[in-house]
């Protein structure tokens, strides 16, 4: 996203500069009608990109208004929350943690001016909770920002263990492991994925899952994309970002494209663990089968979650946000589902669905926050949030 001027259909009611988030990041200067963006500086766990970002920030901050806010990502050790922290107390302004997955979806009611309540699936690889914990899953429901800045989360994917922390996100069969374990067949961990990545490592793991040492979870997409890209064979091990789900969508694009039939009678639950588990069973032969199946329960699962959401809390409108919903059989299959019920559904426009547009979903949610009194409520779930 090069540095460029997004005029907005409906305006803030503050200015708030925004740092963005960790992976992608660009930061966003929120302004009336109009967000300022800065050039897309990458990843920030690279110091070139942390000194890209702080160039931006006070480019930013000397070409528009002083901001009444710094918005950031609610993880305390993001070089972007840090910065907007130190960047607030040097103008004597409010610091506004905004939750990263209410920031995804607020992107989009930024850009189509939504004056009415939504609910809204946000899908990825990870951001930090509320609770502390590692969200990536997530259906939210959202206030229409000019009556409150509440919000609820009311439903996620299931929470998957990750074995090693950060380095399952590295190798995804780490994360079919992980379905194994929850779906109570541990014991076939080392069978059947041994042989691909060796008996001692595949055993580790196995005893890793059993004890619950240095197994953190996650209700990430990401690693349920992962876990069924494993199951099938399919990169289990990467190299890159999301390079199992790539493999996985195009495996099921493949087979999808012959207009084969997909049968799912059994599934549409957001309970993923049987149809993951179901993966391990398809003969190489019909890979691109069980990726179209995978694909294809997963977003009958999502729209059946948003649908009934949607009738509970009297909306008529679903947004889609998170770096999954790149993915696009995913994004199709949910919004035909959707469509087909009777809902509207929107996703994000210029800004994309993944991190690099969040820093205009952290300053919207921050700058009516503020309007509305209430910088804490950007960082809270409402009260009312009811687990399904």
């Amino acid at each position: 996203m090069d540095a460029s001027v997004q005029r907005l259909p409906a305006a803030a009611p503050q200015p708030v500069l925004a740092l963005g988030a960790y992976l992608k990041n660009a930061a966003c200067a929120l302004d009336g009608e109009h967000a300022r963006w800065s050039a897309l500086h990458g990843d920030l766990g690279e110091a070139p990109n942390c000194a890209a970002l702080e160039a931006s920030a006070e480019a930013l901050l000397d070409a528009g208004p002083r901001p009444a806010a710094l918005a950031h990502d609610l993880h305390p050790d993001f070089h972007s929350t840090r910065l907007a922290q130190a960047l607030a107390a040097h103008l004597g302004v409010p610091a506004v943690g905004v939750q990263h997955h209410h920031a995804h979806l607020a992107l989009v009611a930024a850009e189509h001016g939504l004056t009415e309540p939504v609910v809204g699936w946000a899908l990825d690889g990870v951001g930090l909770g509320t609770d502390g914990t590692s969200w990536g899953g997530e259906l939210l429901w959202l206030d229409a920002p000019q009556r409150s800045m509440r919000w609820a989360r009311i439903a996620h994917l299931p929470a998957l263990a990750l074995p090693g922390g950060d380095r399952a996100a590295r190798e995804p069969w780490r994360m079919a492991a992980a379905v194994l374990h929850a779906m109570d067949r541990g014991h076939e961990i080392v069978p059947r994925l041994g042989p691909d990545v060796g008996i001692a490592a595949a055993a580790t793991v196995q005893r890793m899952l059993a004890s619950g040492l240095n197994c953190p979870t996650t209700t990430a997409a990401g690693r349920w994309f992962d876990a069924a890209a494993a199951a099938l064979g399919v990169h289990r091990g990467v190299q890159a970002e999301a390079q199992a789900a790539l493999a996985l969508e195009a495996e099921a694009a493949g087979w999808l494209a012959r207009g084969a039939p997909v049968p799912l009678e059994r599934y549409g639950s957001l309970d993923l663990g049987p149809l993951v588990a179901s993966l391990f069973d398809v003969p190489q032969w019909r890979r691109a089968a069980g990726a179209a199946h995978f694909h294809v329960g997963l977003a009958a699962a999502l729209a059946n979650a948003a649908a009934a959401a949607a009738e509970a809390h009297d909306v008529r409108t679903v947004v889609l946000g998170g770096g999954c919903f790149f993915n696009r059989i995913l994004s199709q299959h949910v919004t035909q589902r959707l469509e087909s019920a009777g809902l509207r559904v929107l996703r994000p426009l210029r800004a994309g669905c993944g991190d690099a547009g969040l820093a205009l979903g952290q300053a919207w949610v921050a700058s009516w926050s503020l309007a509305h009194g209430d910088v804490a409520a950007a960082a809270e779930t409402a009260t009312e949030t009811a687990e399904a």
